[in-house]
């Protein structure tokens, strides 16, 4: 702990929620004086909260609000485009500080691993939603939006956000904060069809059941389900799922109304190959099944005539300079986020891109008390 005549002194490394949530509780939890730091590599805080959350969710990007206070309290103070490895090294921090805390998320997308990844036209979702979002490192030409068919891979909530986006009229974004550049585009969107493809069922998917229900309520999209793809095991299903596949049934059931566009919901559909040869002109998918080791292709194949290929099938972290680093789990080892003496992890980094924005608060604590324990 530090000298009875002096604060204790901790830099957080990342202003996201799991920084700013580890923030404060460093402010509840020390029993004696304590000043944190909050170093961020972007000139302004939030992290996923500003940009990775999806502008028309309101309800969540006002965690915004709770974590700026935060940021407000008068043993807190935030230091931006300060970036660990460029302008700092650990051992410029440990020297500065009683402690380090990693809190620098899982920024990137995982890569699907099939041929044509890498063409024109094929991205990351991170980076159509930092687009939406307005992050400083995106630029507004980054996406144009003149493919008639767009699909999307994953069955996650940040797919949702996705198409969603992709589904709505920039009219009904107009009240957000979406950038006016970016406004600009989506109202020039020639998008259609938007295909979002998950490799295994229903039952697998990992949206949330409020995200799902609103894609089912959108003005300017219909919503297919084939019958024979919502079919699903619920014998052991949690309550969850078994709203999801409710939902996905009506969906099925469901006439269309001949919307401007349409969002169809493929399962048992796997990526095989993205087809093009100077820019996405198709992908190549393969119907599965499930077998004892997950699934198995069928050799059913069918290729879908996109021009555009958004990757959502997983996050990671990226290692940092200096900092221990898994290259299997894609997180920094640690022991209730101790690491080594003096240095501690919390959120993504820590654990892998598991949980809810809430979920870091917790995680946070968690590593604040063993911090504090081991300080003691």
């Amino acid at each position: 702990m530090a000298p009875e005549n002096r604060p204790l002194k901790v830099a957080v490394v990342g202003s996201g929620p799991a920084g700013l949530y580890t923030a404060e509780a460093l402010t509840r939890q020390t029993p004696g004086a304590v000043e944190v730091d909050v170093l961020e590599r972007l000139p302004t805080p939030y992290g996923l909260v500003r940009y990775g959350v999806a502008p028309d969710h309101t309800s969540i990007r006002s965690i915004a609000d709770y974590l700026r206070r935060v940021l407000e309290l008068p043993n807190v103070r935030f230091l931006g485009g300060v970036e660990l490895g460029r302008d700092v090294s650990v051992a410029d921090l440990l020297a500065c500080y009683d402690a380090v805390v990693y809190c620098t998320g899982a920024p990137v997308d995982r890569r699907m691993g099939v041929p044509g990844e890498d063409l024109p036209g094929s991205a990351a979702a991170t980076d159509f939603v930092n687009w939406y979002c307005g992050h400083p490192e995106v630029s507004a030409d980054r996406f144009t939006l003149d493919s008639p068919e767009v699909a999307v891979v994953g069955v996650g909530n940040v797919a949702v956000d996705v198409v969603r986006v992709l589904a709505k009229s920039a009219r009904e974004l107009r009240a957000t904060d979406v950038p006016e550049e970016v406004l600009t585009r989506l109202a020039a969107s020639r998008v259609r069809v938007i295909h979002m493809i998950g490799r295994r069922g229903p039952e697998h998917a990992k949206f949330t059941l409020k995200e799902l229900r609103e894609l089912g309520e959108l003005t300017n999209a219909d919503v297919r389900v084939r019958p024979e793809e919502s079919a699903a095991d619920l014998s052991r299903a949690s309550r969850q799922v078994r709203g999801n596949v409710e939902v996905l049934r009506g969906w099925a059931a469901r006439a269309p109304l001949g919307r401007p566009r349409l969002l169809e919901v493929r399962f048992w559909m796997r990526p095989v190959e993205i087809v093009g040869r100077d820019r996405v002109e198709g992908l190549r998918l393969e119907r599965t099944r499930p077998s004892e080791d997950g699934i198995v292709g069928t050799g059913e194949f069918e290729t879908l005539p996109v021009g555009m290929v958004l990757r959502s099938v997983g996050y990671r972290s990226l290692p940092l300079p200096g900092v221990p680093f898994s290259e299997r789990t894609s997180t920094v080892p640690n022991e209730a986020g101790r690491v080594r003496d003096r240095e501690y992890v919390a959120g993504w980094l820590k654990r892998g891109p598991t949980g809810v924005i809430g979920t870091n608060k917790s995680d946070a604590a968690e590593t604040v008390r063993t911090l504090l324990s081991d300080l003691a």
